[in-house]
């Protein structure tokens, strides 16, 4: 019995405390670009339409997704449909109140709603075309990587475009 306690608890803390502070650092660095922005009389769009390279998406789009990953891959473990969330968010502002919703959504779910759910038949589209994966698999093969890529991006515009960002803004200090 206290093993299966403890491997509830293991599935939660692989899922919302991963999310959560990785919200919490995206809105720090979104933080220090709109102060950066507002220090260098930058015009913000310049940051939020920025891209690494021409053929990604600009920054606006890496917090989307990597909100609706944080947010829908928790929601879907404990056996819910996330409600759909219209992308019109166009100032550091408006994206930094996003990150928030996100992480308040991801930190309302429970181990109890999200222990089970390794084996939960979850099914997603990659590359236009249905995949099922498992609980497990979804969290650890495609939702954790999926939103790391897209925060990791959102930085990397950030960084590239002159916002004083290091490493601990992106992984947090250590707990």
């Amino acid at each position: 019995m206290l093993q299966a306690a403890g491997r509830a608890k293991a599935r939660q803390r692989a899922s919302v405390p991963a999310f959560a502070r990785g919200l919490s650092s995206l809105a720090g660095i979104l933080g220090k670009a709109a102060a950066h922005a507002a220090a260098r009389k930058i015009d913000e769009s310049a940051f939020i339409n920025a891209r690494l390279f021409p053929d990604m998406f600009p920054l606006s789009r890496q917090v989307y997704i990597a909100t609706d990953f944080a947010r829908g891959t928790v929601a879907r473990l404990a056996g819910e449909e996330p409600p759909k969330w219209d992308d019109q968010e166009a100032t550091f502002a408006d994206l930094i109140a996003r990150v928030e919703r996100a992480h308040a959504a991801v930190t309302a779910f429970t181990a109890a709603q999200i222990d089970g759910s390794e084996a939960r038949s979850i099914v997603r589209p990659v590359r236009g075309q249905p995949h099922t994966f498992n609980g497990l698999n979804y969290l650890l093969q495609y939702a954790l990587p999926n939103f790391y890529f897209h925060s990791a991006t959102a930085y990397g515009i950030l960084r590239s475009n002159g916002v004083e960002l290091g490493k601990t803004d992106f992984i947090g200090t250590l707990d």
